[in-house]
Order: C-alpha cells, then structure tokens, then sequence
C-alpha cells in the first residue's frame, strides 16, 4: 500500500508540469504501481481548498487553476482570446445542447442558413467535431463537441452546462423538447448516427457536400 501523501505529491508534480487536464486513468499510468489515484488526487484538492490556485475538474480530467474569485488579478496578463461572431456562438449553442446535430439541423433552429466560415471557425478551434453521419437519405455528417469546448469553458461535463432555460427562452432550444430530454454525451452515438472514425478518409470530407447524394 503506497503511502497517500506520497501519491498526492506525485500526483501534485504531474499535474504541475501537464499542459492540460489529465484523467485519473493518465495519472495511473505515470504512478507506482497499487497507488489510490483517487484517494490523492481528493487528498490533495484538501490541501487546496480555499487558496489561490486550485485543484479544478476540467472535460473529465485535473488541473490547476487560479481560484474562481482572483482571476480578476490575471485579467491584464491573459491574452486576448479569439471572439467568436454572434452567429458562431449560437452555433456552439445549439451543437452543445442538440448534438449530435446535422447543418441542417442547426439550420432549422437558428432560422437562417449555417455560413461555411462559421462551422469553419468552431472546427479550427477545436472546439466542435464531425462526430459521424446520420442515417438518412444524402448521409448528413453530425457534429458534436469536444473536450477542448469543457476545457474552453471551465466545464467538468456537458451536464454542467448552463442556463437551460436562458437558451430556450432565447430560441436556441426547441420550445418542443420532449420531457425526458436530458442534455447528450458527446461520445455516445445516437441511434440513427453511424460514427466516424479519426483516420478515415471520410473524416476529413467537405461537410458542405454532406447533402448530396450518394
């Protein structure tokens, strides 16, 4: 049995020195062997709590981060993020709480046809991925987020997503949503979505063809 304040000092150094948020499943496969990964990593959010830099769950992965009310002190040192038009951020919207979600899906909610530039944008951003094609006639590429989008957004998983009913009071949720709706896993493919795969051709395909025929 490895001593926990050892693992949590292990656990500290990896974490310091990642250069973004790592599982439990990372940590356990830089650390000795029987090391209770979880036992340090919530020893070591103890030692944290109340500091000026925490232990923060981030996109299902762990990592440091100046505590919620100083990041006001880091305003001027941080630099300036990329803004995203209005159209790009209710795109993200509406693939973060419909995915998997064809253009023309997003089309449909937003009530105006999706530019190339602003699906371009999201994708270049990492933010979003084509996660698969949906079943149905001209086989539609769905799109999904990403880990980067949690990490982007200081999420531990879709289901912290929030404002809810600020997106549906804004029209970026459908007013007709059916009682057990419950907000996606981006990993899961739906039912009717066959998923594709990193290193196939088709992954890389021109997503404004996807309503052509076959």
């Amino acid at each position: 049995m490895t001593d926990p304040h050892e693992t949590a000092r292990e656990i500290e150094a990896l974490l310091f020195a990642a250069a973004g948020p790592l599982t439990e499943a990372d940590l356990a496969r830089r650390l000795p062997e029987g090391a209770d990964v979880a036992g340090g990593v919530a020893l070591l959010a103890g030692l944290y709590e109340g500091r000026g830099v925490v232990l923060a769950n981030v996109a299902g992965g762990w990592r440091f981060q100046t505590a919620q009310d100083l990041a006001w002190l880091m305003t001027e040192e941080r630099d300036e993020p990329r803004r995203l038009s209005r159209a790009a951020q209710e795109t993200l919207a509406i693939i973060a709480y419909h995915q998997p979600v064809t253009r023309a899906e997003i089309e449909a909610v937003r009530g105006v046809q999706a530019s190339r530039g602003t699906l371009d944008v999201l994708l270049e951003l990492g933010l979003v991925r084509m996660r698969g094609r949906r079943r149905t006639p001209g086989r539609p590429v769905t799109f999904g987020t990403t880990d980067a989008f949690l990490e982007h957004y200081g999420l531990a998983s879709l289901a912290d997503l929030p404002g809810m009913a600020e997106m549906k009071a804004a029209g970026l949720l459908a007013l007709d949503l059916p009682s057990d709706f419950a907000v996606p896993n981006p990993d899961a493919p739906a039912p009717d979505e066959d998923p594709l795969e990193p290193d196939s051709p088709e992954f890389h395909v021109d997503f404004l063809a996807e309503d052509d025929p076959r």
